[in-house]
């Protein structure tokens, strides 16, 4: 079952900060903030990668959703998020259990900076499992929310 789940949002330019020294930033293109499931794979980097390089949300002359990630030279920051998986169905806090552990998530988080980066893309990322303070400015606001089992 494939189910990588990410929230991008547009934005001008947005930077991450870890203890107070900026580890990654970027200028105008897509904040990613990436949730690896516990059954996610290669086949789901592959997937959401493609779809949110090719998504067209960003303005034409016209002001219209019909320019890509590609098509801006737009850049990507991704921010690793096990709290996407969190389960808030029942009681009052929180079940991360379908989220990956780190063993898991960590060459999944770092192998779709890897092939951003092979795609041309300029891409920079958080630090995994560290506590970040992240800092954007969003562009619209645009924010979506895609899962690699299509969900939504």
């Amino acid at each position: 079952m494939r189910n990588m789940r990410l929230v991008i949002q547009r934005v001008k330019e947005a930077r991450v900060t870890v203890k107070g020294e900026t580890v990654g930033e970027i200028g105008p293109g897509l904040l990613v903030f990436l949730g690896v499931g516990s059954e996610d794979s290669e086949a789901d980097i592959d997937y959401l990668l493609e779809k949110i390089i090719h998504l067209r949300i960003f303005a034409d002359q016209e002001g219209k959703f019909n320019l890509s990630l590609i098509e801006t030279g737009g850049a990507l920051l991704v921010v690793s998020q096990f709290t996407l998986w969190g389960d808030c169905r029942k009681g009052r806090r929180p079940s991360f259990s379908a989220s990956a552990p780190a063993a898991k998530a960590q060459p999944l988080y770092d192998l779709f900076i890897t092939k951003a980066k092979e795609k041309g893309i300029s891409t920079a990322g958080g630090r995994f499992q560290e506590m970040m303070e992240v800092h954007l400015i969003n562009d619209g606001p645009v924010t979506l929310i895609l899962d690699s089992k299509k969900n939504f």
